[in-house]
């Protein structure tokens, strides 16, 4: 079981920080280019980079933007809002951490949360805003037997 799908379990609280990583390949931005159709020339060709002022090729912005739904996923967020500022380029190889934040929580388990992208040099590269709703004690309970019979259909560990 994952930690992060563990505390969503025993119940989400204001503060409580989560943490992926990732490292990006062109294979990554090819598959995401053929699921979204989104052939822009800045992820494909060294040209068109270049006029744009990038020192190569760049991953998808949405692409890195994703990795939150690795940490929403286990959690079991429903998301309602996601505003994100890209701030700069992800390049193939680069390797992105993703820190989410809940910064509020209601009586009734609707949250809100930022997300900071940081790149292997510690440079914020997308920051993320997010709202939602965590899930209560009745999907917590479901969490949990799904993970008593070894949480098949997760293939996060």
């Amino acid at each position: 079981m994952s930690e992060i799908r563990k505390t969503a379990i025993e119940g989400l609280k204001i503060n409580d920080t989560f943490t992926v990583v990732r490292t990006f390949t062109e294979q990554d931005m090819v598959q995401f280019a053929d699921i979204t159709k989104d052939y822009n020339a800045v992820h494909f060709d060294d040209r068109f980079a270049a006029v744009k002022n990038l020192r190569g090729r760049i991953c998808h912005g949405l692409l890195v933007a994703s990795m939150i739904t690795q940490i929403g996923g286990q959690i079991g967020w429903l998301a309602s809002r996601f505003d994100l500022r890209f701030i700069k380029p992800v390049y193939f190889g680069d390797t992105i951490t993703c820190r989410l934040t809940l910064d509020d929580i209601d009586e009734k388990g609707s949250a809100k949360a930022t997300a900071v992208y940081q790149n292997q040099e510690g440079k914020t590269v997308l920051e993320a805003y997010l709202e939602g709703a965590l899930p209560g004690a009745a999907e917590r309970r479901v969490l949990k037997v799904m993970v008593d019979e070894g949480d098949p259909t997760n293939r996060f560990e």
